[in-house]
């Protein structure tokens, strides 16, 4: 798939976040927009997967660890085909399979339960280690945050992986420096996180995580990787894409109101527009 296709994915999906968010009137907007890129690009091109068979046996596996972030994963599932759109506007709602953090028994595409911070790459590595032991072929992919990080479950499963070599494990840190208590930096810094995951015996690369042309050579260059996980230092803009909430911590976990929700829609529908120029 090109990577103007990609981009229009993309715009598409950072809609569909809005627009949950806002029919839940709560949810976490901030950091869902920030890891838009990644998530399109892992479940448009990059993973082995199947929207008609979710639970095929040979899939790729994806653990979202920073599970607040779920208005990003449902929206990128149900462009992908999982799930009709219109079901994102019961986002939190009573009754809603659509909860405020993944459910892997409810949701399709989804394959681990996650949301308390820190627990999801613990998973992710149980996964990785199954697939070793099985002979299995499936790769597996987590997302966790740059403020989850400081999680120190995060090191010791970071420490098994690389104790196990698990070169079918790519961990992808969403560092947009921003948690809910504000600058990751200030509040409780992990810099420099690249150093840190090389320390553990990872193999590490640094990207721009909102630019395609860096997402795509980096998760090839994971498959190459052999004896050892890879992790990927993904910068990114927290509120990417909707202009008073980009960098704003302040939209780490609330929902804009109708006016909001308005000037919000016209940002997006403005990219979309110049996509659709290029």
């Amino acid at each position: 798939m090109d990577k103007l296709k990609l981009m229009k994915i993309t715009n598409e999906v950072r809609k569909d976040i809005v627009t949950a968010v806002h029919s839940a009137k709560a949810g976490h907007p901030g950091g869902s927009l920030s890891a838009a890129e990644l998530l399109t690009f892992l479940y448009f091109e990059e993973m082995n997967i199947d929207p008609k068979d979710p639970g095929k046996a040979d899939r790729d596996r994806f653990v979202l660890s920073k599970g607040h972030i779920a208005p990003a994963l449902y929206s990128v599932l149900a462009e992908r085909g999982y799930f009709p759109k219109k079901e994102l506007l019961t986002l939190r709602h009573t009754g809603s399979r659509l909860q405020g953090h993944p459910d892997m028994k409810q949701v399709p595409g989804v394959d681990m339960s996650s949301g308390s911070l820190g627990q999801g790459i613990s998973a992710a590595v149980g996964m990785a280690i199954a697939a070793k032991l099985s002979g299995a072929s499936y790769r597996v992919y987590t997302m966790v945050g740059d403020g989850e990080i400081q999680e120190g479950q995060v090191w010791e499963a970071s420490m098994l992986a690389a104790h196990r070599r698990l070169d079918n494990l790519v961990v992808i840190v969403d560092n947009n420096n921003l948690q809910i208590d504000g600058e990751v930096d200030k509040v409780n810094s992990p810099y420099p996180i690249d150093k840190k995951f090389e320390a553990f015996n990872f193999h590490v690369i640094n990207i721009d995580g909102n630019d395609f042309d860096q997402i795509e050579p980096a998760l090839k260059e994971a498959r190459a990787v052999k004896g050892q996980p890879t992790a990927i230092i993904a910068k990114t803009l927290k509120g990417k894409g909707v202009s008073f909430m980009e960098n704003a911590a302040e939209w780490h976990g609330k929902a804009p109101n109708d006016e909001e929700y308005k000037i919000a829609m016209a940002d997006l529908e403005k990219a979309g527009e110049a996509l659709c120029q290029m």
